[in-house]
């Protein structure tokens, strides 16, 4: 068996996803790219063997990348299509989940711990906030967040990456940046992701880092000074607020 690291990133066909599964690959990853094709993430069967496949022929995952998602359309919560609404969630939050799931379960059932595991998570500024519109895409962003910090609890690093906004053919097509000329490089969505992958950022495990702001240099600066909430999503309690 190759003790070359191995990562499987979703979504991976086109977009952030490809552009960090090779950066991975350059970095000298193994690397199991995931699409609709070779395992919808919202079907637990399909995801369970092709994760049994890519343990079977490497006996190890060191990194999960859990990039696939979509955006419903732009329109208010009223004259959204429930569809629609719901499969963004599925896609946006099952996903993550299954693939998480059966990559922790596996490797612990196989080699008893999950002690070589991190997972990423692309998280997004839009899971801060409720939205206007694209409510389904906002709402499964704020879940993917609580999804995050179960993983660090259960004992597996796990990070919150907002890559800002990555020129792809989603934001392009999206009302929200149509006049926009300024883009976030994907290098630098790469480099966080190799940097956690790496054991840099273990300290912003269950927290949220955004690329094109944060480096992993900027990041093990402010790692001595983080507070217990500090880049987490939380309630803000007034004074006085009996708010546990």
């Amino acid at each position: 068996m190759t003790r070359q690291p191995v990562a499987i990133v979703t979504g991976a066909s086109r977009g952030i996803g490809k552009h960090v599964a090779d950066a991975l690959e350059a970095q000298g990853y193994a690397v199991a790219r995931g699409s609709r094709d070779v395992a919808p993430v919202t079907d637990q069967q399909a995801v369970e063997r092709w994760v049994a496949e890519i343990l079977d022929e490497y006996d190890r995952v060191d990194l999960l990348v859990n990039n696939a998602g979509v955006i419903d359309t732009e329109v208010g919560l009223l004259d959204s299509d429930p569809d629609q609404w719901w499969e963004t969630v599925e896609i946006n939050v099952r996903g993550a989940y299954l693939c998480t799931w059966a990559v922790g379960r596996a490797l612990r059932d196989r080699h008893g711990s999950t002690d070589s595991l991190r997972v990423v998570n692309l998280n997004s500024g839009a899971g801060l906030r409720a939205g206007e519109v694209a409510t389904a895409y906002n709402l499964s962003k704020t879940a993917l967040a609580r999804l995050t910090g179960s993983t660090h609890l259960a004992g597996i690093p796990c990070l919150d990456l907002m890559p800002g906004v990555v020129r792809t053919d989603m934001t392009e097509a999206m009302d929200a940046h149509r006049d926009r000329t300024e883009w976030t490089d994907p290098a630098d969505v790469a480099e966080l992701v190799l940097s956690f992958g790496a054991g840099e950022l273990d300290a912003w495990s269950g927290r949220f880092v955004r690329a094109g702001t944060d480096t992993p240099a900027s990041l093990r600066a402010a790692a001595a000074i983080l507070g217990e909430r500090n880049r987490m999503l939380s309630l803000e309690p007034y004074e006085g607020d009996p708010v546990a």
